[in-house]
Order: C-alpha cells, then sequence, then structure tokens
C-alpha cells in the first residue's frame, strides 16, 4: 500500500519551472490522459501532473518557444503555443491557462495547476515590436529579456563586455509593460537588469536566479540589483539550480542562505520562488546522468552553457525535491523561525501580488 502524502499547507506559484516527467524520453509518454504534449526533449504524462497537484502548485510559469539555436524564432514560438493550447484543452480538469490573477484562484478552487506562458528570450521578436502586441494577444504573460548571450534587446549574463540594454531593449520594456506582460529580468547581465529596472514605469521579476553575494556567479545576481528590484515593487525568484554555489552539489542549506540573504536585501514583500525544474522525482540517477551529461555539452556547443555546469552536479537538490519540496521547505523556514505568513508570502503570495500589478490594465 502506498502511504498517503499530506495535503499541501501552501499554494505555491513557481515563478520558473516545468510540468514534465524527466523520466520520459521525447516520444508520447503512453499513459498520458488525453493528448500527449512533447516540447522539445520534454514530455508529460499522468503522473507528472498528479505530482505538480500533490505539490500545491496554483501556478507555474512555463517555458514557450525559442530560447537558443539557430531556428526559426518566431515559427517555433509559435508552433509551441499551439501545442500547449491544445493540451490544456485535453486536460482541462488538471490545467487551466493563466491570463489574469483571478486564473490562478480559479485554478486552486477547480483543483488544476494554472500555466503561465513564458518566454525566456525575445529573439522571437526580432525587430519587430508589434510582436509584444501579438505575443500578449496568444496568452503570452511574462517575458524575459535576454538569455545567457547577446540579442537586439541587450545583454545577457555570461556576455564579457557588457553593454547593458539597447535602444530597442528599451523600447521592448515600455512595449511590455503597455501590453500588461510581466518583465522578466533573469538571464541578464548586471547592466542590463539595472538599465532596465531604472527605465520601468511598473514592478517587474526576476523569476529565478540567486544572491552574487552568497555565490559569485554571473546567473546571480547582485546586492544593487537586487534593492532596485524591491524598490521598484518587484520579486526574486530563488532557483533550486547548481547556480546556489560556485562549486560542487548544493544543497537545501545553500538555498535557505540564498533565501535569507535575499531577505534582508530586498525585504519579505520581494522574495519567492522560481525553481526552474519539476516535481517529478529521477527514477535511474545513472540515465539522468547521461542525459545530463549530453546537455551540457549541447548548452556549450550552442554557446548557452554557464560557469559550473557539470555532470557531477545534478540540476536540482538532492534533499528538496519531488512533489513534496515547497512543504519541506516551509518546515525548514519555520525551524528557523519564519511565522506563516512570510512563508506564505515566500510560497506564492509575493508572486500572486507582483502578478495582479503586472497584469492589470493601465488606466
Amino acid at each position: 500500500m502506498i502511504p498517503s502524502r499530506p495535503e499541501p499547507r501552501y499554494a505555491t506559484i513557481n515563478a520558473l519551472g516545468v510540468l514534465d516527467n524527466p523520466n520520459l524520453s521525447s516520444g508520447p509518454p503512453p499513459d498520458a490522459d488525453g493528448p500527449a504534449l512533447v516540447s522539445g526533449t520534454r514530455a508529460i504524462d499522468a503522473r507528472a501532473l498528479a505530482d505538480a497537484r500533490s505539490a500545491g502548485l496554483s501556478a507555474v510559469n512555463i517555458t514557450l518557444g525559442h530560447v537558443a539555436g539557430s531556428g526559426d524564432a518566431f515559427a517555433e514560438t509559435v508552433r509551441d503555443i499551439t501545442g500547449w493550447n491544445a493540451f490544456i484543452a485535453g486536460h482541462a480538469s488538471t490545467l487551466r491557462r493563466v491570463q489574469c490573477v483571478s486564473d490562478i484562484a480559479a485554478a486552486t478552487e477547480a483543483g488544476q495547476v494554472g500555466v503561465v506562458y513564458g518566454f525566456q528570450n525575445t529573439e522571437m521578436l526580432g525587430r519587430e515590436l508589434d510582436r509584444v502586441r501579438l505575443f500578449a494577444k496568444m496568452g503570452v504573460r511574462v517575458m524575459q529579456l535576454t538569455y545567457n548571450g547577446r540579442n537586439a534587446v541587450g545583454d545577457g549574463a555570461t556576455v564579457p563586455d557588457d553593454a547593458g540594454l539597447t535602444r530597442f531593449g528599451a523600447e521592448v520594456v515600455e512595449k511590455l509593460q503597455a501590453e500588461n506582460v510581466l518583465v522578466d529580468l533573469s538571464h541578464s547581465s548586471e547592466k542590463t537588469c539595472l538599465d532596465a529596472l531604472a527605465i520601468a514605469g511598473r514592478p517587474l521579476a526576476i523569476t529565478h536566479s540567486a544572491c552574487r553575494a552568497v555565490a559569485d556567479h554571473p546567473r546571480n545576481k547582485s546586492d544593487a540589483e537586487l534593492r532596485l528590484l524591491a524598490d521598484k515593487g518587484g520579486v526574486l525568484g530563488l532557483y533550486f539550480m547548481p547556480y546556489l554555489r560556485v562549486a560542487g552539489q548544493p544543497m537545501a542549506a545553500d538555498l535557505v542562505a540564498h533565501l535569507e540573504h535575499a531577505l534582508d536585501v530586498c525585504g519579505e514583500d520581494h522574495v519567492g520562488l522560481g525553481t526552474d525544474g519539476g516535481t517529478t522525482l529521477h527514477d535511474d540517477m545513472t540515465a539522468y546522468r547521461r542525459q545530463l551529461e549530453d546537455e551540457i555539452a549541447q548548452r556549450r556547443a550552442l554557446g548557452i552553457g554557464a560557469p559550473g555546469e557539470t555532470a557531477d552536479v545534478v540540476t536540482f537538490l538532492p534533499d528538496l525535491c519531488g512533489p513534496t519540496q515547497f512543504q519541506r521547505l516551509a518546515d525548514l523556514l519555520a525551524a528557523r523561525g519564519h511565522g506563516a505568513a512570510r512563508i506564505e508570502k515566500i510560497l506564492g503570495g509575493n508572486f500572486r501580488r507582483l502578478m495582479a500589478e503586472a497584469w492589470s490594465p493601465v488606466h
């Protein structure tokens, strides 16, 4: 008899994550409940959806479309959005597409997981500013300005000669906020991040990063970036990724160290979670490590790898993973003296507030 999992105490918003079952190949899942979704190397089945609900996810921002590579960024992105629309329509009992913050509450009430459409690059815009409105009308609610490299909008985290936000990038930020799309500064260089924050008229997000003062890595954010983000009303989502440490395998204690530093710098109203991962456990770690090695090699070949990406460091926290990860984190924080109101903000309340502000029409 399989022991029942405790009911989650906190409804969680994962500001950047996935819904896939990592144990599946890129082929259609044989046990999918309804139409199967295959997006790149990711595949989703009934187990992945059950784990997401069991984890207490009220909503997760997923990455759609082009991130890197030489393909047609626009066509690739439109194709991915179309596929997700069909997948969610086929799983209406478990998934709800999030267009406004009330959809998150409705998903929670119905026992569904809210799916927020997001980008991790702006290369699908080309140099056509009007595509911001097009993608907003297609349901994209979060758009990250850059990935690790340089694009028409600005510089990413691994660009050595950081020139910051471009003139076109400033226009994109303004247009995104006019179209009620949440601007995401994850993966950006420090200057791009500071430039965008300086010109923003509405709160922004860093959906998945950590604190450079705790681990000096280019994917993490400086205290200057974090302070200005909070001053502008934004929220930092902390990831459960290798970059929590400069070298070696991060664990839950590393995440807590970053989280508490972010609380000190930003305040409790500006810190949340963006794990950059899912809620289904890896069944075969040997197979996973082979897959990870291949993925790291592909990222290096594309020029999008980051320092510290090695096959001996897994892309999740070994002692804080699977469907219980969020509630276990809540227990860790409670044991360190953080109260229930603060924990609720971190697990979901802060991003719910930010999304409500960012997605509301400007009057």
